[in-house]
Order: structure tokens, then sequence, then C-alpha cells
């Protein structure tokens, strides 16, 4: 015995190793080589040890047995991912960790069978320590493990936090929530917050391929159908539920509605067909389920198709509000399987037993068949005739009246006594189920052919005996009037209907004969007679009333007044043609608006608003009535107030707008106001809706309005309206990319935004968080991109006004003073270091965003003229005192000098002396060229490609002073690109850094000299610079305004005012030249500041 176990040790290496060697070639042996692995496993397990402890022998075969297994799966693990042996050898240590756990839980079972097997023997003493559980995992290592896995699913790379929740995914199923410690998160609550927190979308997608579909973890990972990233909701659908969940009656039907609302709503179309794909089968899947024998009598010659999609639709509440959920869902089967649709038919007991889900299938169907034109399958199905129809219609009807009059036979009876809540409650759905069935057969008779005359008088009669029901519930309202909309030949008949049933629900007692002859007759006498002669006043007021007779009067009131909402929302006519709708203004909507009871004055006010949509007087003389009701109303009321002003704006534009700018801007301050006081999240979001539907009919072209959409926009306290910031999101890549003009003046509010944006976040709350800096500008710089623009004609291909405009604005914003400028220090030091750090970040984003801008070869000659003057002289005129910020502007001048480096030594600055150039001059500081002046050699980029990154490179020499001499050699608009002497520098007040004085290098010397944009110049620039205090922004100061719009740093005077002051001095300025690189003689001009500097300081010098 001993030297057979002495062979088996000895062997085992050898035939551990042919059996790898065998799983390595092919996957179908497997399963044996499992088989032959497990003996051998087996074998080496009854080989132990002596020990002084006899219940505690020394397994030395199962650890030999280890130690080779171990040896075998190293010898893969050097072997980089990709060879096939490499991983077969994998899947088959997992098929044979699998295979062992499986062979443990059989003999653990067959010992619970057989208590006296030797197998029971030894589970009695450990169940759990089995030779699986022994070779499997340590309980060190299985801790050592888990611990270090924890630890990197905080990783900061993306790609070994999605490992991590792959591989503790695998341990979640062996951890024993119970030896959590208290405080600790079991790995199902880890996996769930990287399902839910984690940035990177690929890590959640790994943890949401990787959790198990429990109780649990549901809700998170239901959560990601409304992910940020496209794939990931896509694997809900297509990997997740339709592979992990058994049986959608698993989630609740809230879950299943949700399912379905946020994936056939998907913006992406690859989701909604995953979605679309999950629906089909969940069909299959109800299709499979057995009939219940007493559900439904009639059979269908389909195979059972239509029960399957009845059953389908029970899985959603058709009963209530989500029944728009089972609808998408169904016509989604239809789409894809279309062979579905052509087997449906309807025998004549299906409409006998109607139920709202067979009613909801039957509209259904006729819907499909109707959008696909396919009008010989109606036929097909066996619909019913209209005057069938309208017989259904009774059926339904009745069989509402009944419930409701069982309703109130209850009430009467239990008037006295408290009704029991479960019966209270099975009426309420067996009347909501009614009112489903009759509401589908009324949408369904929209559809109907009504040229049967028979049928379609049957179909009135009925409709107007349901409407004038004063117990008809509110919902079924609208379908009625809709099918009497489309029964009745004219609006006018509409109205004469609706009036006639409001007269007999407010006059029980007034004879219907009456009523009858004043209605009939000619159409015009009708409408006059029924206005002048016809009171809706009741012969009663309310004064006379007891109070149980005027809540039933006011009951009645409101139900006339849905039948006054309902009948304006289908009038297109106007109010003036019909005139029986005056006695209806008078005597019902005006009193109701009069009334202090919210539901009577809501209603009474939008009566009143549809009256103004068809009656332009009205709505001019009740405008301001709808403005005060803003200010006094509360919630409810006021979303309804607004959008009736919303609708008179949009429907009456020109009155309120276009002929008085007074009025406009009025109506512009008032809704911008309350935009900004509102808290409610309901009435903001409205507010942007209405303003982002007037600013993209073009009704509005005020800039305010543009800019305070875009800062509610980012504004942290509209960070949870999550209606809000859809609106909005949609509409600004609409508004901007439709219209040129559009891009243009989201252009225009480019730095007033960004302004305003800076100073709120500098403004923020300690709880209070937004966007980056650079995030905003990019979503500016995005809205104003030319090449994004859906209405380029064909000549504006190449058309990129709206991002030139934008660097123009940048660049000058870079040149004012309170941005670039050095500041002086202010009240405490915090406060100044708080202030020049939001200085330097605005300044840093706006140099960031220049390289973003759309600017390519096929620019104008007149966009390059002024983008290279504003870059040109920047360095000389406001420096920057960040390097880095330098660095990043120095890298789009290169950028921008390389792109048009043709352009630029072609263009002749004296040819763009206009008022607008002239006008860039003086803001910039340069005085323009001379028409007359000369033109020496433009500058090419392969003279000089090095950039000189030293500020001081340009500050003037101490020795050079004006000459005055050479007045007439104008000051060109780019620095000349050859070496030229420096003058002494002015005071200055406001620059980044300390200048010290450079001299000027010989003639013959090499100097480096930075990239500059080199435009024919006629002379060179002698820049202006002015003396002052600057502006400082301290915190909850006003926002600043745009620099073009803000007093500037530069001396504004004339050239002509320069030269009358100019003072000379011949002894200083004789022979000051410079030479260009062809030799010419050039004479150095300076300004009145320079020369006014260098006589100060000579007089000092003679005082001393």
């Amino acid at each position: 015995m001993v030297a057979r176990n002495v062979d088996v040790l000895e062997n085992l290496h050898e035939s551990i190793g042919m059996i790898f060697d065998q799983a390595q070639l092919s996957l179908a042996n497997h399963r044996k080589n499992c088989v032959a692995l497990y003996k051998l496993h087996q074998q080496a397990a009854t080989l132990v040890g002596p020990t002084r402890i006899k219940a505690d022998p020394k397994l030395i075969g199962e650890r030999k047995f280890r130690e080779i297994f171990i040896g075998m799966v190293n010898c893969v693990l050097v072997v980089k991912k990709g060879p096939a042996t490499a991983d077969r050898v994998v899947r088959f240590v997992g098929a044979y960790v699998k295979f062992i756990n499986d062979r443990a839980s059989i003999e653990r079972e067959n010992a619970l069978k057989d208590p006296s097997s030797s197998i029971s023997a030894r589970l009695d003493d450990d169940p759990e320590d089995t030779t699986a559980s022994r070779f499997i995992v340590r309980e060190d290592t299985y801790n050592f493990l888990k611990d270090g896995l924890i630890d990197r699913i905080c990783d900061k790379e993306a790609v070994i936090r999605a490992h991590a929740a792959m591989a503790l995914s695998r341990l979640a199923g062996t951890e024993d929530p119970d030896e959590v410690a208290p405080g600790e998160k079991t790995i199902l609550e880890i996996l769930t917050d990287v399902l839910t927190f984690d940035p990177a979308p690929e890590v959640r997608r790994a943890a949401l391929i990787s959790l198990p579909l429990l109780p649990l973890t549901t809700e998170a990972i239901l959560s990601r159908t409304r992910d940020t990233d496209s794939l990931t909701r896509k694997l809900v659908y297509s990997n997740v539920l339709s592979t992990k969940l058994e049986h959608p009656r698993l989630l609740t039907i809230a879950q299943r509605e949700l399912v379905f609302k946020d994936g056939l709503g998907d913006r992406e179309p690859t989701v909604r067909v995953a979605a679309g794909k999950l629906a089909s089968s969940w069909f299959d899947i109800v299709l499979d389920e057995p009939n219940k024998a007493e559900e439904y009598t009639w059979d269908g010659d389909d195979g059972g198709v239509m029960k399957g999609l009845i059953r389908f639709l029970s899985l959603f509440d058709v009963v209530g509000p989500s029944e728009a959920v089972a609808v998408d869902a169904v016509l989604s089967i239809f789409v894809t399987r279309p062979s579905i649709a052509e087997s449906l038919v309807f025998p004549e007991q299906y409409w006998k037993e109607l139920t709202p889900e067979s009613a909801v299938l039957a509209r259904l169907f006729l819907q499909h068949c109707l959008s696909t034109k396919n009008e010989t399958r109606i036929e097909a199905a066996s619909l019913p005739v209209v005057t069938a129809f309208a017989f259904l219609l009774q059926d339904a009807y009745n069989a509402l009246l009944d419930i409701l009059q069982d309703e109130e036979n209850v009430a009467f009876l239990n008037e006295r006594e408290p009704q029991d809540e479960e019966d209270v409650a099975k009426r309420q759905e067996e009347l909501s189920k009614k009112e489903v069935i009759l509401g589908e057969l009324l949408r369904m008779s929209l559809k109907l052919d009504f040229m049967d005359e028979i049928g379609r008088r049957k179909v009135f009669t009925v409709v107007k005996d349901m409407v004038a029901h004063s117990d008809l519930p509110p919902g079924l309202i609208n379908p009625c009037l809709d099918v009497l909309k489309e029964i009745l030949p004219t609006e006018r008949e509409l109205i004469r209907v609706v009036v006639e049933i409001i007269v007999d629900l407010r006059e029980d007692n007034q004879d219907a004969n009456d009523v009858q002859s004043l209605l009939q007759g000619d159409p015009d006498m009708t409408q006059t007679s029924t206005g002048k002669d016809r009171s809706l006043q009741r012969n009663r007021s309310r004064a006379d009333m007891s109070p149980e007779e005027q809540m039933e009067a006011d009951i009645i009131d409101v139900r006339c007044l849905l039948l006054c909402i309902g009948m304006l929302e289908r009038v297109d006519g106007s109010f003036e043609d019909n005139s029986t709708l005056e006695g209806i203004l008078a005597d019902l909507i005006i009193p109701s608006v009069k009334r202090k009871e919210p539901i009577m004055r809501e209603k009474g006010l939008i009566s009143l608003g549809l009256c103004c949509l068809i009656a332009k007087n009205m709505a001019l003389n009740s405008f301001q009535l709808f403005l005060t009701q803003v200010q006094t109303a509360p919630e409810e009321l006021k979303l309804h107030v607004l959008q009736v002003i919303f609708d008179i704006l949009i429907t009456y534009a020109q009155d309120f707008f276009l002929r008085s700018d007074e009025i406009a801007q009025k109506i512009i301050g008032f809704l911008l106001q309350t935009l900004e006081s509102e808290d409610s999240p309901s009435i903001q979001a409205l507010l942007c809706v209405g303003l982002s539907k007037l600013l993209l009919f073009g009704i509005i072209k005020d800039s305010k309005v543009l800019t305070s959409l875009v800062l509610i926009y980012v504004s942290p306290n509209t960070s949870t309206n999550q209606e809000l910031r859809q609106c909005l999101s949609y509409f600004f890549p609409v508004y901007c990319y439709s219209s040129p003009d559009n891009q243009a003046r989201m252009q225009s509010i480019f730095i007033p935004a960004f302004d305003s944006f800076m100073q709120a976040r500098e403004n923020l709350d300690e709880d209070q968080d937004m966007i980056e800096p650079l995030q905003f500008g990019l979503l500016l710089v995005d809205w104003t991109n030319p090449q994004k623009r859906a209405e380029m004609m064909k000549t504006e291909l190449q058309s990129q006004a709206a991002h030139v405009d934008v660097a123009v604005n940048i660049l000058s914003a870079l040149y004012d003073s309170d941005r670039s400028g050095a500041f002086s220090l202010y009240g405490l030091y915090e406060n100044f270091l708080i202030l020049t750090s939001f200085i330097d970040e605005g300044l840093k984003v706006l140099s960031q965003l220049l390289s973003h801008l759309h600017l390519i070869s096929g620019l104008d000659d007149r966009s390059i003229h002024k983008l290279n003057l504003l870059l040109s002289h920047h360095k000389r005129q406001a420096p920057f005192e960040d390097d880095s910020v330098e660095k990043i502007f120095n890298k789009f001048l290169n950028k921008f000098a390389s792109t048009f480096e043709e352009e630029i030594e072609r263009i002749d600055p004296r040819h763009y002396l206009d008022d607008e150039f002239v006008e860039l001059y003086t803001f910039i500081g340069v005085d323009p060229p001379d028409e007359s002046s000369e033109v020496p050699a433009p500058f090419s980029k392969s003279q000089d490609p090095r950039i000189d990154m030293d500020p001081l490179s340009d500050v003037p020499s101490e020795n050079d002073i004006p000459s005055s001499t050479d007045e007439e050699g104008a000051s060109s608009p780019t620095p000349s690109p050859q070496k030229r002497p420096t003058s002494k520098p002015k005071k200055v007040t406001k620059t980044r850094k300390a200048t010290t004085a450079s001299p000027i290098p010989p003639e013959d010397s090499e100097v480096e000299q930075p990239l500059e944009l080199g435009t024919p110049v006629a002379n060179i620039v002698t820049p202006k610079k002015k003396k002052g205090v600057k502006r400082i922004l301290t915190p909850g100061s006003a926002v600043p305004n745009s620099p073009l719009n803000r007093k500037k740093s530069r001396v504004n005077g004339s050239r002509k005012a320069r030269s009358k002051t100019r003072i000379t001095d011949a002894s200083d300025t004789e022979n000051e030249v410079v030479r260009t690189k062809k030799g010419q003689p050039r004479t150095l001009d300076d300004s009145e500041d320079d020369a006014t500097s260098v006589l100060e300081s000579l007089a000092d010098s003679d005082e001393d």
C-alpha cells in the first residue's frame, strides 16, 4: 500500500502534465480531461501522513496535487493574451473549478439523502471542509484577494478599475453578508456604487455586465437606462435584461414601464432598436404561457397571437397614465415583426368581451394599418362598420352609466356609515376600466368612414348624449369633442352644439324645445339670436342659493368651462365670425375670472386666453390682466397664465414687438425679471421654453434674453431642473445652427456672457458648483462654429465670419486694462490674491479658446488684416504677466502666422483705412499708416522662425529719443520684423513685469528676434500707453461690460492732436535712424507721451 502511494506521488506530475497537454489542443476534450483530473485529485486526497493529532492528518497528496496544478497554471500566466493554446488552458482551469464544485454539491446532496454513507460521516465533522473547498482557495488568500480588488476599484486608471470590477463580481456569490464587519460595504454594494458613480463609461459597463440581476441590484441596473453613454444604455437592453432576466414579471409594473419609456424614447437609434428587440423577446415569453380557460371565450384564427398581445399589454398599466408606454411597446413589435399585425382578426365575440387591454390592441391595430397605408388589411380584420360601431359605443356608455349609478346608490345608502376602502377601490378600478374602454372606442371612431349617413347620425347622437351628461368623466370630454368635430361639417356647427349643451347644463328647467327653436333656422340669425336674445345667466343669483345649490352650480360651471376650453382649442376661426361666443364670454368666462376660487379662476383665465387667440382686440385689451395675474397667482395658476401669455405673444408678435420698441422692452424686461426672481422649477422651465420659442421664431432679437438663457443654463441653481436643462440643451444648437443671424447674435454675447459667468463663478457659495470656464467657453465656441450651420449656401461654404468675430472679441478683451494690466493692491491682501487668480484664469481660458476657433485657409484679407493687427501688437500694448498664458497665446499666434503667411505678405495696410480700421487703430493705441508712405518689403516667416518669449525684448531703450523731423513717417499697423532701435519707455502704471532698458544692438550683431506677423508697413510703430487708475472688480460688484463698451487703457486721441503738441529736441533726435533689411533708413517717430516724459526727466536732472 505504501509502495502504491509512492507511485501515485511520483507519477502525479507526469499525469497532470499529460492532461494539460491534451487540454491545450482542443476544447472538445475538456469534459473528459476534467473527469480524469478529478480522479487524480481524489487519489491524491487519500494520501495522508501520520501526525500526533489523529483527527488532523497531513494532507500530503492534496498539497502535492495543488503545487503541481499551480505550477501548470504559472506556465500559462507568463504568456501574453492571444495564443489559442494558452486561452484553452485558461478555459480548462475554469471548467475544472466549476466541475469540482458541482461534484462537491452532488456529494453533499447524496449525503443528505443517505446519512449512513461514508461521505455523510465525513461531512458531519465539517460540512464546509471538502476537497473542493481546500483546493479552490484558502480563507486568508480569499481575504487578501478581496481587499486588493477593493483597493484597485479606486485606482486612477479606468482600465484597472474595470478589470477590478469584473474580478470582484466573481467573489460576490461567495460572500456571506453576515460576515461583513459593521460599517463596511458588501461586494454587491461596492459594485453598485461603481455602476452608479464611476465617471468612466467603460468601468460602468464592466460593472453592469458583471453584476447579477438581483433585487438588491435591480434599481441600480435599471438606472443605467438613462446613462450618459449610449453604449451603456444599449447594454442594459441587449445584454442584461435579455439574458439575465428570466421573466418580465420579476420586475414591478413601474420598472417595466421605465425600461420601455427610456428605451423606446431614447435619442440613439441603436438603443431604440435594442429596446424593440427586448419587447419582442418579452412577447415571446408571454406567448408561451398557457391560456386560462375562463379568460376569454372567443377564438381567433391567429394561432393565439392576439391573446399573447393582450397578455403582453397586461404587463403594463393601460388603465393609468402609463398607457403611452404600452402603446409604444406594442407598436415596436408591429414594426420589428410585421407578420404579427398581418395575422390579427377580430371576431364578433371579441367586441362583446372588451377589456382595457383588448380595446387598446384593437385601436393600435387600426392606427398601425392607417400609418402604413394598409387599408386592405383593415377590411380583412373584420372590424365593425360605422353603424355597428355606434352600437358598441352605446353599450360601453351604458356600462359606464351603470357603474356611475351604482356608485351613487352606494353613497346614498351608506351616507352616514363609513364605506369599506377595498370596496371603494374596486369600484373605482372598475370605473377606470370602463372609461379606458370607452375612450379607446372613441379614438377608433375618429378613423371610421362616415360616408354612411345612418351610422354617422347614430354616432353623433350617442356622443352628444355623452357630452351632455353631467357625470361624464372629464377625461372623456376631449375625445368626444374630437368625434363631434370630425362628424360636423363646420366649426360653426361645433360651436352651436357645444353652446346648446352648456345652456342645457346651466338651465335644467328651461324647455329644450325653446332651445331648439332658437338654434335652428338661418345660421346667421341663429348666431345673433343666441348671443343677444338668450342669456346663459341663471334664473336665480348665487346669493339666493343655498350652500348645497352653490356647490352644485359650481360643479356645473366647471364642467361648462371644460367644455368651453375643449371647444375653443378646436376652433380656428375668428371670434367675430362666431357671435355665439359672446354670450359664453359675458355670462360664463368673465364671471369665472372674477371668482376667488382657484379652480374657477384657472378655468376662466384659460378660456379667456383661448378667446384672445381668435380675437385680436380682446388680446390687446386683456394682456395686462394676465401680467397682473402672474404677479399674484399661486404656482399652479401661474403656470397656466404664463402659457396664455406666451401663446398671445407668439400669435400677435407684430403688435407687441414690432410696433413699439418701448412696449417690447417692457415685455422682455418683465419676462426676464420673472425668470430671475422665480424659484419654482416648473415655472423656470416654462419661461425658458417660452423665451426659446420667441427667439427661435425670430420674434425677439434682444441679446439680453439670449445671455440670460445661456447663464441660467449653466447656473448651479438649475442643476436639478432637468426639464429646463433638457429644453436649453436642445434649443441652443437648433437656434445657432439654423441661421447665420442667430449665430452672429450668439457671437455678439460671447464676451459679456463669459464675463458674467466668471463673475457668477467667483461668487459661488461653498456648497455650489459650476462647470469649468474652459468648458463654458467651448460651449460658446461650438454654438458659433460656422461649419455646423445647417443652412449654409454654396457660396458660404468657406464662411468663417462667426468665428472671426469671436476671435476679434477675444483679442479685444485681452487688450482690456481690467484683464491685462497690473492691479494695485486694495483692501485685504487675501482679496487681491483671489482677484488676481480670477483674472489670470479668465485670461488663460480666453487664450485657450483661440486655438479652438475655426480659422482655415480661404479667409478674406480684411478679416486676416484685422486679426493680424490685434495679434501683432498685443505683446507691446498688453503683455501678459503669466508665462503660461503667454505661451498659449504665442502658440495661436504662430499657427495664425503659418496659416496666413502668404496673405499677410500680400496685404497693404494703406488699403484699409476706413472708419472701422481707424477705430481699431485707436482701440489698440497704434497710429494708422499714411496713404502716401512707402511700403517696405514684406516680412516672411522663413526669415526668422523663432519666437521671442522674453517680455523685455520689446521695451525701448533710454538712449532713443523720438525725432520731430521725421514726423511725416507714419506709424505702421504691424511691428516691423527687422532689427529696430528702441526708444525710452514712457511712464506706465499698469505693466505686468518691471521693465528695464535694453541697449540697441549693433547693426552687424546677430540678435534673436521674435516671430511676428509681417504685414507690409509704412513705418515703425510707436505704441501709445495711457496713464490712469484701473477699475477693480470687488466681490459683489456689477458684472463688467464688454471691453468694447468699457473705458479702455489706451489714448483715444487723433494723430493731428498729437502732432500739434509734439516737442522736438534736435540734439537728442538728430540722426536717430534705423535700417531695414534692405538698408533703407527709417526715422523713428514717437508719441507725445514719450517726448513729454523725456523732457520731464531732463528738467529734473537740471534742477539737481
